[in-house]
C-alpha cells in the first residue's frame, strides 16, 4: 500500500492525496438508502484530465478498484467506494470552460455544478435544460447515472443534451468524442455508450454541452384530482394536446402533504378540496410571450376540468417556484418520514394507470405503505417505500421492478443502476444482453477496475 500511495501521489501531489484518518465521513457515501458508507483506502483529488487517466493506468496495473465521485448527490450506491479502493473525486476540475454562444454549448468540467452553471447561462440568456432536482449535483454525475428529472418531458434527459465528452480509459488514454456538433454517422457513438455507464466504462474529464435560449415568462396550473387513476390517465392527454409542457409532474395526497408542511407552503387549496384530493398533477409551461402563455394556461385548465380536475389553480411566480422546489426536495421530506428505499422505475406513459394498480396491490400483499410522485409525462415513477423489514422490502422492490418491466418499462429511469440494485438488474434482464454488455465493459476495462459492484456482481 506504501508503494501505491507514493505512485497516486507522484501522480496528484502529497497534498490532494488522502488516505486513512485524513478521509472524511463524507466520501464514504452518496445520498442512496438502506446503503452503509465505506470508507476508501485513497482519496485522489485531480486537476487535469491527464491526471486522471495516469490514476486509472495506475490503478490497473496495481489492481486497485476505482469509483468516481462528483457532489455525492446519486441515489444508487455508484458513488459509493470500495474499502480496498481508490475513489476519485473531482472537487478541483469544476471549471465552465467556455460558453459558446454562436454554437449554443457549454464546454466544462465534471465537478462543475448545475447551480453554477445556470448562473453563468444566464448572463448569457441561456440555460441547460436537465433538471434533476438536486442542483448541488455535478455534470459528471449527471453524465455518469443519464440524469433526467422534470423537464424531461421538453428538453429529454443527459444523454439528450450532451453532444461530446472528453474522457480517461482505465488503460490511461484519453479520448475525444462527438463535438460542437448536433449530428454525426460516424463509427460507433461512444458518447452515448458513456453516459449512463455509472462509471464502469471511463470517467468523463470533460463535457460539451447543448444550451437552449432561456425562455422569460413561465406559468404553473396545480390541478387536484379525487382519484390518482384520474391523474395517470389525464397525462396523455396533456401531452397530445400540443402545449409542449416544461414540467408534467404528479404528486400523491400524501407526499403532497408532507413536502407542503415541510417547506410551509400554502398553495390556496381549500381544505375541503384537500380532505377529497387523492392526487395532483403539475403542469409548468413556458413561452417568450406572455399571451401566448396565458393562452396555453387557459387551454390547459379547461383541458383538466374536462378530464376530472376538482379545481384548477394558476399560481403565481412565488408559490410556483417554492412548489416546484418543493417538489425537487420529495427525496429528503420521504427520508424524513422514514423511507427505507426510493425507487424510479420507468414505463411508457400510457401504462401508469395499470403499474399503479400493480403498485397498490404489491404494497397490499406486503402490509407495505408506498407513496410518491413521478415525471408523469415521461413514465417515470418515484416511489418511497417504507418497510422495515429487509427480507419483505427486497420482495417488494423485485415484484414493483417486474410490474415495471413487464409493462415495457425499466428498472431505473434517472437514478441508475448502482450498487443498490445490480443482482435485481441481474436477474431480471436478458441474459444476453448483460452478455453483450460485460464484453463491452471488457473492452474498455480489461483489468476490471472501475466501479466493480455496480452493474455486474
Amino acid at each position: 500500500m506504501a508503494d501505491t500511495a507514493a505512485k497516486l501521489s507522484e501522480i496528484v501531489g502529497a497534498e490532494y492525496l488522502l488516505a486513512g484518518d485524513a478521509i472524511g465521513e463524507d466520501y464514504a457515501h452518496d445520498e442512496a438508502l438502506s446503503s452503509e458508507p465505506v470508507k476508501p483506502a485513497f482519496v485522489a483529488r485531480p486537476d487535469t484530465a491527464e491526471q486522471v487517466a495516469g490514476l486509472l493506468k495506475a490503478a490497473s496495473e496495481h489492481g486497485i478498484p476505482v469509483t468516481a465521485r462528483g457532489s455525492g448527490s446519486g441515489m444508487s450506491g455508484a458513488a459509493r467506494p470500495r474499502e480496498n479502493g481508490l475513489l476519485i473525486s473531482f472537487e478541483r476540475m469544476a471549471a465552465i470552460l467556455e460558453i459558446d454562444t454562436e454554437n449554443h454549448v457549454a464546454v466544462v468540467q465534471p465537478g462543475v455544478s448545475l447551480e453554477d452553471l445556470d448562473a453563468e447561462l444566464a448572463k448569457h440568456g441561456l440555460v441547460y435544460p436537465v433538471y434533476p432536482g438536486e442542483l448541488s449535483a455535478s455534470i459528471g454525475g449527471n453524465v455518469g447515472t443519464n440524469a433526467g428529472g422534470m423537464r424531461a418531458i421538453k428538453y429529454g434527459v443527459t444523454r439528450n443534451n450532451v453532444l461530446g465528452l472528453q474522457a480517461a480509459l482505465p488503460t490511461g488514454e484519453l479520448i475525444r468524442t462527438g463535438g460542437k456538433f448536433v449530428k454525426s454517422s460516424t463509427g460507433y457513438d461512444l458518447t452515448q455508450l458513456i453516459i449512463g455507464s455509472e462509471g464502469t466504462l471511463a470517467l468523463a474529464t470533460e463535457a460539451i454541452l447543448k444550451v437552449q435560449p432561456r425562455m422569460p415568462h413561465q406559468g404553473t396550473v396545480l390541478a387536484p384530482f379525487v382519484d390518482l387513476d384520474e391523474v395517470v390517465r389525464a397525462v396523455p392527454k396533456v401531452v397530445a394536446s400540443g402545449v409542449g409542457p416544461l414540467i408534467l409532474e404528479y404528486i400523491d395526497g400524501l407526499t403532497m402533504g408532507a413536502i407542503t408542511y415541510r417547506a410551509q407552503l400554502q398553495l390556496g387549496v381549500p381544505d375541503e378540496v384537500k380532505e377529497k384530493a387523492h392526487a395532483y398533477l403539475v403542469v409548468q409551461l413556458e413561452n417568450r410571450s406572455v399571451d401566448r402563455l396565458e393562452e396555453d394556461i387557459a387551454d390547459v385548465g379547461e383541458l383538466l376540468s374536462e378530464l376530472g380536475a376538482m379545481d384548477v389553480y394558476v399560481l403565481e411566480g412565488t408559490a410556483a417556484n417554492k412548489l416546484i422546489d418543493a417538489r425537487e426536495k420529495a427525496f429528503w421530506a420521504a427520508k424524513e418520514a422514514g423511507a427505507d428505499d426510493i425507487i424510479d422505475t420507468v414505463m411508457p406513459r400510457a401504462a401508469l394507470p395499470q403499474f399503479m394498480e400493480r403498485v397498490r396491490a404489491i404494497a397490499q400483499e406486503n402490509n407495505t405503505f408506498v407513496i410518491g410522485c413521478g415525471h408523469a409525462g415521461d413514465g417515470n415513477v418515484h416511489l418511497a417505500v417504507l418497510q422495515k423489514d429487509h427480507e419483505v422490502r427486497d420482495r417488494v422492490l423485485h415484484d414493483l421492478f417486474e410490474a415495471g418491466i413487464n409493462l415495457g418499462g425499466a428498472i431505473s429511469g434517472e437514478h441508475g443502476i448502482g450498487r443498490k440494485h445490480t443482482e435485481r438488474f441481474l436477474a431480471l434482464t436478458d441474459p444476453a444482453k448483460v452478455d453483450l454488455m460485460r464484453r463491452i465493459k471488457t473492452a474498455f476495462d480489461p483489468a476490471g477496475i472501475l466501479n466493480p459492484g455496480v452493474l455486474f456482481d
